[in-house]
């Protein structure tokens, strides 16, 4: 049996990222197209708001997009749901129209995707290793991924936060790369550069608790069907994980999805420098809390919950399994060059031995 912890079956960090990207690029691909429909749905709803802006997720990432800017949308073309949306954007603009936005997904959520995931399996791995190793156990406690996951996501979303935010910035209107440049002189110019970092403390409230309990929720739900050990468990179980932890981490921490999507939206809205000042400044975390319980009480904090589950309950199933799978068959790849080596290296004795006998 292909051991997980046997070094000589491990994968490397770099079949890690190998797994992390493949698993990336397949939930983009079957994510996106959902996202599309719903922003042109969105956005035909909303296209009175003007100079507003709105989120969406394709399981990986958040796109930022302004309702008012509906240049984009065909004219004279009215969806009547999301199956006549599929439809008609495929029909009128091309099939590859349903994959919009896969771009910038796969350019920045990509590597945040291998960070995180190559960081919690080596996390993961050396906290067990050590545990094991003081305890003589072969078991792994459920505070070890809970910690494990916690630390990574805070790895990824640190490294990238520069990134997010002129991410944001270039959604929430058209901007040059001359005027991207010229904004991000001026933060640091003003703010130093605390000011690229702006909105981690939002993001980390939501994505650090949502991490671990996502890997706790992952290892829970193994260990209740009994199978704990990720070399013997199917694409399909592993879907199956990953849809209820994901589901159960998207319920708790849905408040601080709330409050982010708030900021988030208003960091497009409200940051603007001129002349070197901020015309006016998003709120904190805080004060949006407070806003929301206050005009929408204590539900106001829950909003949109079953579309956040239904968002993130399929794309984490399918990272996950895809992930599993491809940790799967890298243990499988090692283990047959293991068996191949040791086979050559029998054989090389073999002869060696061969040709001490015919000398003698």
């Amino acid at each position: 049996m292909i051991r997980e912890d046997d070094p000589q079956f491990r994968i490397t960090p770099f079949q890690q990222m190998a797994s992390a990207c493949t698993g990336a690029l397949i939930t983009s691909l079957f994510m996106t197209p959902l996202d599309v429909v719903k922003i042109r749905l969105q956005a035909q709803q909303k296209a009175l708001l003007s100079n507003k802006c709105y989120l969406y997720c394709n399981g990986l990432m958040e796109h930022l997009c302004p309702c008012g800017d509906t240049a984009w949308i065909p004219r004279r073309v009215h969806f009547h749901g999301t199956m006549d949306a599929f439809y008609k954007i495929a029909k009128i603009e091309g099939v590859p129209a349903l994959w919009s936005g896969l771009s910038p997904t796969l350019i920045l959520a990509l590597p945040c995707t291998v960070i995180y995931f190559v960081s919690y399996e080596q996390l993961r791995y050396r906290m067990k290793t050590t545990y094991n190793s003081m305890t003589s156990t072969t078991t792994q406690p459920l505070w070890i991924p809970l910690i494990a996951g916690a630390t990574a996501r805070i790895t990824a979303v640190t490294i990238v936060s520069p990134l997010e935010l002129i991410r944001t910035k270039m959604q929430s209107k058209k901007l040059t790369y001359a005027e991207i440049t010229s904004a991000l002189r001026n933060v640091i110019k003003y703010e130093g550069y605390r000011g690229l970092f702006r909105g981690l403390g939002s993001t980390l409230l939501r994505d650090v608790p949502f991490s671990g309990m996502y890997w706790t929720m992952f290892e829970s739900t193994k260990r209740v069907f009994n199978r704990p050990d990720s070399e013997k468990n199917s694409f399909l179980f592993n879907f199956f994980c990953g849809s209820v932890a994901g589901s159960v981490a998207a319920f708790i921490t849905l408040p601080f999805d709330v409050v982010k999507t708030h900021q988030q939206i208003e960091l497009g809205e409200k940051e603007i420098y001129t002349d070197g000042k901020v015309q006016q400044r998003a709120s904190n975390m805080k004060d949006i809390a407070k806003n929301i319980y206050k005009n929408h009480g204590f539900k106001g904090l829950f909003t949109g919950l079953l579309p956040r589950i239904f968002k993130v309950a399929p794309a984490c199933a399918i990272m996950i399994a895809t992930f599993e799978y491809g940790k799967q068959f890298f243990r499988k790849y090692n283990s047959q060059k293991y068996k191949e080596n040791m086979q050559r290296h029998q054989e090389v004795v073999l002869m060696g031995t061969a040709n001490n006998n015919d000398y003698s």
